[in-house]
């Protein structure tokens, strides 16, 4: 179990799968988590539901805190920095999660070194996402354990020494869970349209994207086979696959993913770009 009190700056959806992520996994324990939000409501639902410490304060929450969680939307985060800086214990952690913020950014923002950047995706709500994050180089080992334990709660966790990999992250990771839902419906209405009733066609699309992908990593970790060999072994000449990829490599379907992946590569470079907010001149640090 870990023994730093962690502060979650933003209490949405990120927010509370990290915070049931590491009370299931055993990582936590509900007095040591602060969750801090804007809404009353939401920090004392939080509260009822965990037993997490609410504040609806950000420097309040973070003033005890030994590891400090960014999980703000990246429009409110220059707004969110301003409010803390000052605010962070020397000996902090702070991760953040939110797309696109750079390392500098956030260090600048809160005047504090020890800064680890990272990129979940939404499967981290139920234990299967994957993260990528990187680490300052005033985060120590001790603190990267750390920060490894917590990301890794809530499934993989990547560490890497390349700061434009968490951009590229957060396309091709980040984002690609939108990526897989709308082709899983785009799958599931062709079934309906052809007539199954449409809970057979949701059942059938999820198991067949499921099982390729469970075959894909069993055969891969056997013999390191390529995904394409794994595609030319279901096309038959002249047979019901090839007539369907025909179709889909004729309305541009691999640069339309290609190029759905650069504009949000792109966007997240803009994100970290994102030009100053005004900042009231009264502000306690509320998210």
């Amino acid at each position: 179990m870990l023994s730093q009190k962690i502060a979650f700056i933003g209490s949405g959806a990120m927010g509370e799968a990290m915070i049931a992520s590491l009370l299931r996994g055993g990582l936590s324990n509900p007095p040591s988590l602060f969750a801090s939000d804007a809404r009353r409501e939401r920090v004392d639902e939080l509260a009822q539901k965990y037993g997490v410490q609410p504040f609806t304060d950000n420097r309040a929450a973070a003033s005890g805190a030994d590891v400090v969680v960014l999980s703000v939307k990246p429009q409110r985060l220059t707004e969110v920095l301003h409010g803390l800086k000052g605010h962070i214990p020397a000996q902090a952690l702070v991760l953040s999660i939110v797309a696109g913020a750079t390392i500098e950014k956030i260090s600048r923002g809160l005047a504090h070194k020890t800064i680890v950047r990272s990129m979940p995706n939404t499967p981290a709500q139920i234990g299967e996402g994957i993260t990528v994050w990187m680490p300052s180089p005033a985060v120590s080992a001790a603190q990267q354990e750390t920060a490894r334990a917590i990301l890794g709660a809530f499934g993989e966790e990547l560490m890497v020494d390349d700061e434009t990999y968490l951009d590229m992250a957060t396309a091709l990771s980040g984002t690609g869970p939108a990526y897989a839902f709308i082709f899983m419906e785009a799958m599931i209405d062709a079934g309906v349209h052809m007539g199954f009733p449409r809970h057979i066609s949701e059942r059938l699309v999820v198991q067949t994207l499921r099982g390729a992908v469970d075959y894909y990593e069993k055969v891969n970790r056997q013999s390191g086979v390529h995904v394409a060999a794994l595609r030319n072994q279901v096309t038959s000449p002249g047979g019901t696959s090839a007539e369907a990829l025909y179709y889909l490599e004729k309305a541009g379907f691999r640069t339309a993913i290609s190029r759905a992946i650069w504009a949000a590569y792109q966007r997240s470079l803009e994100l970290g770009r994102e030009k100053p907010v005004h900042i009231p001149e009264k502000d306690n640090g509320e998210a």
